[in-house]
């Protein structure tokens, strides 16, 4: 069942009355109004959106992301969502940000004489600029990606493709957005000399505020949902492979099972299930007593002598030489 206060079975119109950001979340999915007195359910069913993904969004982004973002990634469709978030990228940059900035150089003194209102558009456009580039990442890289597991198609050994190795640069870019945003904001409260056309520069303002929250609840979401569900997707795509697939790569035959575990030490065994439930590098220096250093130089002499490069590889694998139970595993 979905985790949240809204459900299939409540009237779409008061989801809407409810919240006002909501209208966002219809636009992102496509969806029009008109809906009378239909449920989610069926206001969904009608226009082709699924359910449990769009519920999942609604009630991420009415919750201020105070929800069980594991529960909900394991309900939502990670085809629907990628659709979704690729919608939103199109609305920020096309649409939302574009239209702040004519309001913008509407409400200051954007001529030669006032270095300030020159050094604040300046700002803006920088600040535009990175949302840009960071929403084309995800969609060239991130949903690529995706998309190619969504294919059933792996990446192979050679490429040490995951979403762990995109996540990294993905929230680095995600918090670099956040404080541009914010200084932002700042400078024109502290800064901006009192010759503006104050009503339409508070109008900005407000907006820059409406549109902080809406990126930090997008962003939020890809960190705590999306991300997850596409984790999940990676072991699904990697079990399936080794269903139909007696690959040596992932020691799924019974000679290569017995030839791979013999060739590596009981520590590089132990730094594998600790990999498989989900530590990080320094998590497992921890535990094991050894150094990051260590753990690095154990992590890649499993990968030369497996060539398996990723977390759902590494998984496949313990489970199969009965290193680690299933239930034991961080899907």
């Amino acid at each position: 069942m979905m985790t949240g206060k809204y459900k299939e079975t409540d009237k779409m119109s008061d989801l809407i009355c409810d919240d006002y950001r909501l209208l966002q979340v219809l636009t992102r999915f496509g969806l029009t109004f008109g809906f009378g007195d239909q449920t989610v359910s069926a206001a969904c069913a009608a226009q082709q959106v699924d359910v449990p993904t769009f519920l999942a969004v609604v009630n991420f982004v009415t919750s201020g992301g105070r929800i069980d973002a594991m529960a909900l990634a394991e309900n939502i469709s990670v085809e629907a969502m990628t659709r979704y978030l690729e919608h939103s990228h199109t609305y920020f940059t096309r649409f939302r940000v574009p239209a702040i900035r004519r309001k913008l150089i509407e409400s200051i003194d954007c001529s030669a004489r006032n270095q300030i209102a020159f050094l604040i558009l300046k700002f803006y456009d920088e600040f535009a600029l990175e949302v840009s580039r960071h929403m084309d990442y995800e969609d060239q890289y991130i949903h690529t990606y995706v998309r190619q597991l969504l294919g059933g198609k792996l990446p192979s050994s050679s490429e040490q493709t995951n979403i762990d190795s995109l996540e990294e640069r993905h929230r680095e870019n995600h918090i670099q957005i956040e404080k541009s945003l914010s200084e932002l904001k700042s400078i024109i409260i502290k800064y901006y000399p009192n010759d503006s056309k104050v009503e339409l520069l508070n109008e900005v303002l407000m907006d820059l505020y409406i549109l902080e929250e809406d990126l930090e609840a997008h962003c939020l979401m890809e960190d705590e949902v999306y991300i997850e569900a596409v984790r999940r997707l990676e072991v699904e795509c990697a079990l399936k492979a080794a269903d139909t697939n007696e690959s040596d790569d992932l020691s799924v035959t019974g000679e290569g099972n017995s030839g791979n575990t013999d060739t590596l030490s009981e520590r590089e065994r132990e730094v594998i299930v600790c990999v498989v439930r989900g530590l990080s590098n320094k998590e497992i220096a921890e535990k094991l007593f050894i150094s990051v250093n260590t753990v690095m130089t154990h992590r890649r002499n499993i990968s030369r002598k497996l060539q398996i490069h990723s977390p759902a590889g590494l998984t496949i694998y313990a489970i199969v030489n009965g290193l680690i139970n299933l239930d034991e595993v961080k899907l």
